[in-house]
């Protein structure tokens, strides 16, 4: 009975591969279950933004019959970001699937599409935490990569400062609430006209516990639902106060967490195109030119048959097109 060539079956080719891919699991991310970035395919390897600026001008009084007032073109400028390629590889060697089936049985092509599934699987997981970091990177304005080191600084390349609000926690008379107005006078002012459904702020463990333990936002819960946010813990969940929801973010790279104990980042939600998750064909022949899908997946045979070498690959522009939104909330005590 001939064994059959997983190479060469159409349950190994690239398409079902990154089918598979696709479709598997993976390791829940926050940012990713919030729906905050949208999700676009293109084509090419760089992603273009244009920015057109919208002008507001006081108009001067004039005679009737006049036409002395000349509108002044928009000002349109051009950022051109090209796509980071993230490989990831692994492999399905022979010794893993030999003490698991009988050599040259039909059910070999099974054993080792479950293997491969498990690797697929793992992998994924890798590239779903990868885009986490960049998207937590996206709402502080900076994107880094695994290593720590600068992708796209979005402030300098849109030359622009962060808006940053010490809500001084350490100290009991501070004005929480006043804190939490300026934040949206600030969105409101880089948002100009777009309208935005709310604002979500995500807090470092330290911001946090300091916030729902400070004494005007406990005393202002005090008699709300009976003293419910009293009782309750509010870590999972998050609340509402001062026209802001807080929560606390979880992850960590290396130990290190992703948003820093001290600080907490403010990101207005429902904005259409403010964040956005590119992803860019990957570097084969077969899709070259084609809209570019989160995550591609492909196998090879490795030298005497010793195994099937896996290559994964995403390549994904995940910004905020409009930095000036983002706020940095800190404590300064």
């Amino acid at each position: 009975m001939p064994m059959l060539d997983v190479f060469n079956d159409n349950a190994f080719s690239c398409v079902s591969l990154t089918e598979a891919i696709n479709k598997a699991p993976y390791k829940p991310s926050r940012l990713g279950e919030l729906g905050l970035f949208e999700k676009r395919s293109i084509t090419t390897t760089t992603a273009v933004i244009e920015e057109r600026q919208g002008i507001l001008a006081i108009l001067p009084t004039a005679a009737r019959g006049t036409m002395e007032t000349v509108a002044k073109p928009k000002a349109r400028k051009a950022y051109a970001f090209p796509v980071p390629h993230i490989p990831y590889n692994d492999a399905v060697l022979a010794a893993e699937v030999q003490d698991v089936r009988a050599f040259g049985s039909e059910t070999e092509l099974e054993t080792v599409a479950a293997v491969v599934n498990d690797k697929l699987i793992d992998m994924r997981a890798s590239h779903e935490v990868t885009h986490e970091w960049h998207r937590i990177g996206a709402i502080k304005g900076q994107i880094l990569d695994a290593d720590s080191s600068v992708l796209f600084n979005l402030w300098d390349v849109f030359s622009l400062t962060q808006d940053t609000v010490d809500f001084d926690l350490g100290d009991t008379t501070s004005n929480i609430k006043g804190h939490c107005q300026t934040v949206m006078r600030n969105m409101d002012a880089a948002l100009g006209a777009t309208p935005y459904s709310s604002v979500r702020v995500f807090c470092g463990d330290n911001f946090f516990d300091a916030l729902i333990n400070h004494t005007l936002v406990r005393g202002a819960y005090d008699r709300w639902q009976d003293g419910e946010f009293l009782r309750e813990q509010q870590y999972r969940e998050g609340f509402p106060f001062g026209g802001l929801y807080f929560e606390n973010y979880r992850g960590n790279v290396g130990g290190t967490a992703w948003i820093a104990t001290g600080e907490a980042y403010a990101v207005p939600m429902g904005v259409r195109g403010l964040f956005t998750h590119y992803s860019a064909p990957a570097d084969f022949i077969e899709t070259v030119n084609t809209r570019g899908l989160e995550v591609y997946a492909k196998q090879e045979r490795m030298p005497f048959d010793k195994g099937i070498e896996l290559h994964t690959q995403s390549n994904p522009l995940i910004i905020c097109t409009r930095p000036q939104v983002l706020q940095k909330l800190w404590t300064s005590t």
